[in-house]
């Protein structure tokens, strides 16, 4: 389990990095259109690339069971809104996949950290 921390805030680091650095291909997959403004890629670039990108990293500057179990919480508050999104705006698979992967990365880093049997919950 010692390697799962790091191998999720490295997946957290890499899918971040496309949309921190690749704003049109994220909006292409997500089906989002760039206004006039230029609103649409920065704010990829901030909440669905560097954000994450700064999570991951934090996890590991940190290295904590806590920031683990944080990093997990991001994912699941993301798989929350997106489970809002299915019941409210509509169901697609595209949206089924995407929570899929954000409940499960959430759930594994929470229940590793502060579940998981025979280790002590972080103070």
């Amino acid at each position: 389990m010692d390697m799962l921390n790091p191998f999720l805030a490295l997946l957290s680091i890499g899918l971040g990095i496309y949309g921190w650095l690749f704003p049109r291909y994220t909006m292409a997959v997500l089906d989002l259109r760039a206004g006039h403004s230029g609103m649409g890629p920065s704010e990829i670039r901030a909440s669905a690339g560097a954000l994450f990108v700064g999570m991951g990293i934090g996890a590991l500057l940190i290295g904590t069971q806590s920031a683990y179990a944080m990093l997990g919480a991001c994912w699941a508050g993301a798989a929350l809104g997106r489970a809002t999104s299915l019941a409210l705006d509509g169901q697609t698979g595209k949206k089924w996949v995407f929570f899929l992967v954000e409940a499960a990365v959430g759930a594994l880093a929470l229940w590793i950290n502060l579940g998981a049997p025979s280790r002590p919950l972080p103070v």
